[in-house]
């Protein structure tokens, strides 16, 4: 684990030091401010997209697989975007848009059909006659 927590720390430090170089203290300010804001946003808003999409579930516009795919992006992109940082707001931003891509490109498929087998004539119709009456008439 600390194989990847290592690079991922130095090429956060580097990038954010590129882009403060090129962009500016205060705009560094700016952009730091802004993405945080973003990712509380997200955060906060975090339990109605949840239920919005067990909503889909029930439905049967979303399948467990993708329910679990979108939160867990939603979540992490959220998380990446708090964390100060050009690195960590660039792969924020790649979970929203995959977050943004299950909600509404993936999720207009068609509906599953299930597809019945017909077994036996097509001019029988199977018919259970349950007579109750002539059991209670029986015990009287």
């Amino acid at each position: 684990m600390i194989f990847l927590i290592i690079p991922f720390f130095l090429m956060e430090l580097y990038l954010s030091l590129k882009m403060g170089e090129t962009i500016g203290f205060w705009w560094s300010v700016v952009w730091i401010v802004l993405s945080f804001s973003l990712g509380m946003m997200l955060l906060q808003k975090y339990p109605q997209t949840l239920m919005s999409n067990m909503q889909s579930i029930k439905q049967g516009k979303l399948d467990i697989r993708k329910f679990q795919n979108v939160s867990m992006s939603y979540f992490v992109a959220a998380i990446l975007l708090i964390i100060p940082g050009v690195f960590s707001d660039f792969l924020g931003i790649v979970a929203l848009f995959y977050t943004l891509y299950l909600q509404f490109v993936a999720k207009i498929t068609p509906k599953q059909t299930t597809h019945f087998t017909k077994q036996g004539d097509d001019n029988v119709i199977d018919v259970e006659i349950i007579d109750e009456h002539s059991r209670s008439d029986g015990h009287s």
